[in-house]
């Protein structure tokens, strides 16, 4: 196999790779062969939002991250907002085999470097990785953004950027339906605190009432579930 240097927007090589996917012959297949493909010094590969945020933290950020949407603990493109936060200005490359131009659209609008179909060839896989490495935003075939659509999610997203870890674990489950009672039990936390953080959360994303949080959350594709 003939290997391709890859190299981020600013011109440093991409050595120290994140793969956070939850299926292990996926996350497998997708650390060798980029390993391979591009020689990398390092590949972390973690099947969540909370253990790759825990990497970040333990080993610093690294050069790029490879993130599937649907995880255990994130579902949609709140687990990427978090991400994003934590790794600064790496570069984050979707993989999924759902690409839906609205999912597609609220990914690049919450910073998502480029989006690559998990159904691709490996080839034009390798490929895919190292133009959005070398920085180039990929999108899947056939898919053309509509501006108003990505700048939509993009301001949607500056609100939701704001909430913290817990506060974005408290809107999920709202978004579930799920009573604060049940939040706190779940999240063993007081209720007190829970309708804090849920007072915190209004405020932020400019809403009154748990009910426009939750429509909010599903305009900006935050929780696909």
């Amino acid at each position: 196999m003939v290997r391709a240097a890859a190299a981020d927007d600013s011109g440093a090589t991409v050595a120290d790779v994140l793969v956070v996917d939850d299926h292990p012959l996926m996350c497998d297949a997708l650390s060798a062969t980029l390993g391979l493909a591009f020689d990398l010094r390092k590949v972390r590969a973690v099947s969540s939002i909370a253990a790759a945020l825990a990497s970040v933290r333990d080993e610093g950020a690294p050069d790029a991250v490879v993130l599937d949407l649907n995880l255990p603990d994130a579902e949609g493109v709140g687990g990427l907002l978090a991400l994003r936060k934590a790794v600064g200005a790496a570069p984050i490359a979707v993989i999924s085999a759902d690409v839906e131009p609205g999912v597609v659209s609220a990914a690049l609008g919450v910073g998502a470097s480029g989006y690559v179909s998990k159904l691709l060839p490996r080839a034009r896989m390798v490929d895919a990785f190292r133009r959005i490495w070398a920085g180039e935003t990929v999108l899947p075939d056939g898919f053309e953004p509509e501006d108003a659509e990505v700048g939509e999610a993009a301001t949607l997203a500056r609100g939701f950027a704001s909430l913290t870890p817990q506060q974005m674990n408290i809107l999920r489950l709202i978004c579930q339906g799920r009573p604060n009672k049940i939040i706190s039990y779940e999240l063993s936390i007081a209720e007190a605190t829970v309708k804090t953080h849920i007072a915190a959360i209004m405020t932020k994303i400019n809403v009154r009432n748990r009910t426009q949080a939750a429509l909010l959350a599903s305009k900006a594709r935050l929780f696909t579930h």
